[in-house]
């Protein structure tokens, strides 16, 4: 491997290099009380000690240390992936006491919920990946969907190509909707969030609005319609399972989980160009779309008509259309997502927000847009859902949709649609708001400005709001006085004090993992070459400050004033890239200087090229150095990898 060395010394240490480790410090040591608080000795979660036997929920638990582990492999503290190990393992078998998981794996329920658990596991795979305890989890959890090692019916139905119920997991299809004993079913009128989503069917005779749910015998004819109809054949939401496989294939390369994946990937794209490019949401066990829902093309469950639509279907296509080319090459796959967002694109309307949030139904998604909204309240909103009525829910549309295909594609028609949305968006792209959402991400308007040259202060402002949220959540946990064995499942949510979102941004030149099962597709990644781990070296600060048509602009500064780091910088999250050539930064005025000088003599720098050809560069650092490389790079010329 070919190496570079720092011989530029700081004459003033950036802020934002400060910042970031002292961010990093701070979240270090937030860890300890939140732990101290909320959880056994044997690492699972303070609370009570039976359930209720609902299949919602276990994914609340996990999502209290989701990312741990990612903290850790960013240039965190030993202790975190220790800690992300330990409550794995406690909360496993919190959850196996309940009856809800099996051989380390939850039982059976839907994708949506099981994706935004199992990001925990990805994380703590990417961090460890040598680890035999997660090569075997990666390969037996995986193995449920290739029909490996269920105690039941098989999930998988390779002629059809589909995943025979929407709740599924380790016990094989999980038919119906729910656990009942008795099998009677009954979904009745609640207020709040479940109103806010509507009716589940819209065709069930005798019901046409939420309102008549109150009626008992209404409640419990809903009840049964979803207990068949939402209770088998396959549906969008389970190609969030794409996360699951290709974890698998990261840690071990083994082809059969890249051949399940295109197979069951490109199933869903043919099934969408023959949808006019738009995918249905349902598919019966006979493999004909419609089959359980009067010939519709919609109406699944986790589907257009009902609860999320478009924001769960969306980034299920997005993570699935990325993982699919990164074991393919085949960029076809990303016109299953491109159609999804295009088509709700042309359906948008400006309107005011502040009327239009009650309607919405999930209006906690856009802390970052209500607040960056000026006096004119007015902004672009997309519906999310379908139903008989046609198009409803109009909601903004993120950015990260298309802003997660373009970080893999560099196409310039994602780029376009980018481009589309901030010209209609109506709000401030350059406000970084300080809040911290359950996904630790949607910051991204303001972070494309700073790579676009238009906000030079992003890297700042971003860690000075992370930082202050971190301390937000220390004075939450300080005052919580809640009896935590009746508390709510999203409790710890809402406390977790770790926040990486800026520091996967700045460090690594990529938008936050989609949090629904998405893999790290980034620009770059570091390893202590000294300590043989992943992240940056102590006292090592990294900033990406620019991305171009496969080019990567960066500068590492170590702050140590004593100390010499060696770190390797590596092409890709996945080590997918190839490092073609590096110009950096490079200056021969001594160092420290003449000892009668008050102040060092100004570095004079000048620029050095070299050829690399490899995925991989050192870099030696000696104390109170800092070095620019501009890298070139041959995207996606290996294979992706842990």
């Amino acid at each position: 491997m070919k190496s570079v060395t720092a011989t530029v010394h700081l004459d003033i240490a950036p802020a934002w290099a400060l910042l970031e480790r002292k961010l990093i410090d701070l979240m270090n040591d937030a860890v300890h009380p939140y732990v101290e608080k909320y959880t056994n000795d044997d690492g699972s979660l303070i609370w009570s000690d039976t359930w209720s036997g609902s299949r919602d929920g276990m994914d609340d638990f996990y999502e209290s240390f989701h990312n741990f582990a990612q903290l850790y492999s960013i240039g965190g503290a030993d202790h975190l992936l220790e800690m992300a190990d330990h409550h794995w393992d406690g909360i496993t078998r919190q959850l196996t006491r309940f009856g809800r998981i099996h051989k380390e794996y939850e039982r059976g329920y839907d994708q949506f919920h099981q994706c935004e658990s199992y990001i925990y596991f990805y994380h703590l795979c990417l961090a460890d990946p040598g680890n035999p305890k997660l090569i075997d989890r990666a390969r037996r959890f995986a193995g449920f969907y290739l029909n490996e090692g269920i105690d039941g019916e098989d999930n998988y139905d390779p002629v059809h190509k589909i995943i025979r119920a929407p709740y599924n997991g380790s016990g094989g299809p999980a038919w119906g909707t729910s656990d009942n004993p008795d099998g009677k079913r009954s979904y009745g009128w609640t207020s709040g969030t479940m109103a806010n989503y509507g009716l589940p069917l819209t065709d069930v005779p005798g019901i046409t609005a939420y309102d008549d749910l109150k009626d008992p015998e209404n409640a419990r004819k809903m009840g049964e319609a979803m207990e068949l109809r939402h209770g088998r054949g396959d549906v969008a939401n389970n190609l969030n399972v794409n996360g699951l496989i290709m974890n698998a294939y990261l840690m071990t390369g083994d082809d059969k989980y890249k051949n399940w994946l295109l197979e069951y990937v490109g199933a869903w794209l043919d099934r969408a160009r023959k949808n006019g490019g738009l995918i249905p949401d349902n598919v019966g066990l006979d493999g004909v779309v419609g089959a359980d829902h009067n010939g519709k093309w919609y109406g699944g469950l986790y589907g257009w008509t009902w609860p999320h639509g478009f924001y769960n279907m969306g980034y299920a296509a997005v993570t699935a259309a990325n993982n699919a080319f990164l074991l393919s090459g085949d960029r076809s796959y990303f016109d299953l997502p491109r159609g999804m967002i295009d088509r709700v694109c042309e359906e948008g309307i400006v309107a005011d927000y502040d009327e239009m949030e009650r309607k919405m139904s999930t209006p906690h998604h856009y802390i970052g847009i209500k607040a960056a909204l000026g006096p004119d309240r007015r902004t672009f909103l997309t519906p999310f859902r379908y139903g008989d009525q046609g198009w409803m829910d109009y909601q903004p549309m993120p950015i990260g949709f298309p802003l997660h295909l373009w970080n893999v594609t560099e196409a310039q028609e994602d780029w376009d649609r980018i481009q589309f949305l901030r010209q209609r968006s109506g709000y401030d792209w350059s406000k970084v708001v300080p809040f911290r959402d359950k996904g630790d991400m949607n910051h991204d308007e303001p972070w494309l400005l700073y790579l676009n040259g238009e906000k030079p202060e992003y890297p700042e402002e971003a860690l000075g709001a992370a930082y202050s949220q971190v301390c937000h959540r220390m004075a939450k946990i300080a005052a919580d006085e809640e009896d935590l064995t009746g508390v709510t499942i999203h409790h710890w949510q809402q406390l977790q004090p770790v926040i990486t979102e800026a520091l996967v941004q700045l460090t690594m030149g990529c938008p936050q993992v989609v949090y629904y099962g998405g893999m790290l597709n980034a620009r770059v990644r570091y390893f202590d070459a000294q300590r043989k781990r992943p992240g940056l070296p102590l006292d090592v600060s990294a900033l990406v400050d620019s991305i171009g048509n496969s080019h990567v602009g960066l500068t590492l500064v170590n702050l140590s004033p004593t100390e010499r780091r060696e770190l390797v910088l590596q092409a890709g999250g996945l080590g997918e890239h190839e490092i073609i050539s590096v110009e950096y930064d490079s200056s021969d005025t001594p160092w420290p200087g003449d000892q009668s000088r008050y102040a060092a003599k100004v570095a004079e720098v000048k620029s050095k090229r070299m050829n690399v050809a490899d995925g991989q560069l050192g870099i030696v650092l000696p104390p109170a150095t800092k070095i620019r490389l501009a890298l070139a790079m041959d995207r996606y010329a290996n294979r992706p990898s842990y």
